[in-house]
């Protein structure tokens, strides 16, 4: 009954299904690796950002360069207040409002940016307060220049004097005279009744859109897999069936490989059928060959008076 395993056909369908399964299964697999690895990440950063809370500031220059283990740490920088620009379209708690970021020149010339707080509504340098004058040590929290696109960043273009959108050295070097470190802090205390920004989480750690794409695709890999099962499975029973109904002599398969039922009529498409009008068919005045006409003209004829 099984024989037709044995056919090219079969074999071909085998192979598929043996190539097939382990794949999905490895997909899905390394998915969801990549889910957990997010996972992971998301604990780190909110244990991290709980320590550098405790932890005593260290000088910005060992901090830099910014990476996931030092983003988030407390930082000191010593120097005097420069330009002061605008960050628009930010949302703290739920409202909108703008960031007043100001660059802080430090020893050498380079400029820190500096968020120094947050206020409601449209960005308006009028509603800005003025940064302190002289020198100054801040602390904050530091932070990897921002991407346009990212989550809270307009990718938008086209600001006004006095306004950026992004925080980062590529887009402030246009902005500033200067050479602007490839960070930026935000202090741990606003000044001048403005609302402290917290610290953002580095890019890639949090459970963000990309972590719940990587939990789905493990779900949609791990579904491919049972659905080729399940049909593997559903081709199986079909022939099974058509094998066994052949040997009780209900499909029957003729020389030329066709299905005939078991009254031995061809039943595969394109088979000549009989019909009345058809070559051989009996002739409509008589039985073979018309013999109903011979006996009529054989019957006795009537007596006559």
């Amino acid at each position: 009954m099984y024989r037709f395993l044995l056919t090219p056909r079969w074999w071909g369908i085998n192979v598929f299904v043996l190539l097939a399964i382990p794949f999905c299964v490895f997909m899905g697999s390394w998915q969801l690796g990549r889910f957990e690895d997010r996972m992971q990440d998301h604990r780190s950063v909110s244990e991290q950002a709980e320590s550098a809370e405790r932890e005593p500031a260290r000088p910005l220059a060992e901090l830099l360069p910014v990476d996931r283990s030092t983003s988030g740490r407390q930082a000191t920088a010593t120097g005097r207040y420069g330009e002061q620009l605008l960050v628009p379209d930010r949302t703290l708690d739920g409202r909108r409002g703008f960031y007043v970021l100001t660059m802080l020149r430090v020893e050498g010339g380079r400029a820190l940016p500096v968020v120094r707080g947050w206020l409601p509504g449209d960005a308006d340098a009028a509603k800005a307060p003025a940064a302190p004058s002289g020198e100054v040590t801040v602390t904050g929290a530091l932070q990897a220049s921002e991407s346009p696109g990212a989550d809270g960043v307009t990718a938008a273009g086209g600001f006004p004097a006095g306004q950026t959108g992004v925080i980062s050295a590529a887009s402030l070097v246009n902005i500033v005279p200067y050479d602007v470190y490839d960070a930026w802090v935000t202090l741990a205390d606003a000044d001048s009744g403005m609302t402290a920004v917290p610290a953002k989480a580095p890019q890639n750690t949090g459970l963000d859109l990309k972590a719940f794409q990587n939990l789905g695709y493990t779900g949609e890999w791990f579904v491919f897999a049972g659905f080729v099962v399940f049909m593997w499975f559903r081709l199986l029973r079909r022939e099974v069936e058509f094998a066994r109904d052949a040997e009780l002599g209900l499909v029957e398969t003729g020389p030329d490989g066709s299905s005939t039922d078991g009254d031995g009529a061809d039943r595969s498409p394109g088979a000549a059928s009989t019909t009345a009008d058809g070559p051989g068919a009996a002739d409509a005045s008589g039985g073979e060959g018309g013999s109903g006409g011979r006996d009529a003209d054989r019957a006795p004829a009537a007596p006559t008076a």
